[in-house]
């Protein structure tokens, strides 16, 4: 919507706000409540240069419209999160009575989220020959195989996790310089995304070989986030580094994206295709927006651009040195992206 008159309706009636006392970084919606009694759960990680950080988790009442903290629900984590998320299916968890929640920073790490209390299951570190390791730059839990998730890291390397038991599936070279997001598409096949340019698939049948669908066009410039659409596996969108786009692409037509949008002021650093619709996607940038597209089902000679009836919702600003999130809630189905 382009009218500021409607904008601001849009961000006064339908958006709930919380105010962190830190910058956020990583966002993360649990993927459903638990029983009719509890709410979804919001994870939200700082961004402070220092070793200590902090994950809060927040419950969100759809009907009251509000986003409620629980000091018992807080707890310290070692360094920035790069990422946060929630089992992708709560029904198929192994614990019934209690949340998992994944985060990725230096280790991948497992936390057991009850109603009031938040303990730790498990750090998972690949290394064999040392207490460090490489630090992760992102990873994603599989929707189909929800023992897996995968991680990505700054040593050229992906690795897929066997969580239930603890080891590693196994570990690839995916790319020829850091890898800075990953995303599952089937039970057995991942994307990945790099400063080497390039999105990359890989099949967990055939470790030996990748498909490169995508390279960037401007020469040794990294590619930063990766988003997979599950609702129709034949799209994908990334960004370039400190480019206002969104690239669309089709794995049936590599090299060539169908689809660059662009009406971000600034960098875009965030995309997720909504939860239950194969034609929308939200991307969030650096000019303090998120905007939502709707795509339609077979783009036009100019490619996929925003459909006018587009609503904005979700916007993301920064006030007095906190972060602030706020929730958009005119769209349903899009109240589950996180960034």
């Amino acid at each position: 919507m382009e009218s500021s008159t409607q904008e601001s309706h849009l961000r006064s009636e339908n958006s709930v706000t919380y105010d962190s006392p830190y910058p956020i970084y990583s966002v993360a919606f649990s993927s459903s409540a638990r029983t009719p009694h509890h709410h979804h759960r919001i994870a939200v990680g700082s961004f402070i240069e220092e070793y200590n950080n902090r994950v809060d988790l927040l419950s969100f009442d759809e009907e009251t419209l509000t986003i409620k903290s629980n000091p018992n629900l807080s707890f310290e984590h070692p360094y920035a999160p790069t990422k946060l998320m929630f089992h992708p299916n709560a029904a198929a968890s192994l614990r019934k009575s209690a949340d998992l929640l994944a985060s990725s920073g230096d280790y991948l790490r497992l936390w057991e989220v009850r109603d009031n209390s938040i303990e730790p299951l498990s750090v998972l570190n690949n290394s064999k020959t040392s207490e460090f390791c490489a630090p992760l730059t992102s990873f994603d839990w599989n929707e189909l195989e929800t023992r897996r998730i995968g991680t990505s890291s700054i040593d050229t390397t992906c690795t897929i996790w066997d969580i239930e038991r603890g080891i590693v599936e196994t570990q690839l070279i995916a790319h020829d310089k850091e890898v800075y997001d990953i995303a599952w598409g089937e039970a057995g096949v991942f994307a990945s995304v790099s400063a080497d340019g390039s999105v990359r698939i890989f099949d967990l049948r055939d470790k030996e070989h990748s498909t490169i669908i995508y390279e960037s066009p401007r020469p040794d410039t990294p590619l930063l986030r990766l988003a997979w659409n599950k609702q129709d596996l034949r799209y994908m969108a990334t960004i370039l580094m400190d480019s206002n786009k969104v690239v669309i692409l089709d794995i049936r037509s590599p090299t060539i994206p169908v689809a660059e949008l662009e009406r971000h002021r600034a960098s875009v650093n965030a995309i997720a295709w909504a939860p239950q619709s194969c034609r929308h996607i939200c991307s969030a940038g650096d000019d303090s927006q998120a905007l939502i597209w709707e795509l339609p089902t077979v783009a036009g000679p100019n490619g996929i651009d925003r459909c006018p009836c587009t609503l904005l919702g979700l916007r993301l600003t920064s006030c007095s040195g906190l972060q602030r999130c706020r929730i958009g809630l005119q769209l349903p189905s899009l109240t589950n992206c996180s960034f």
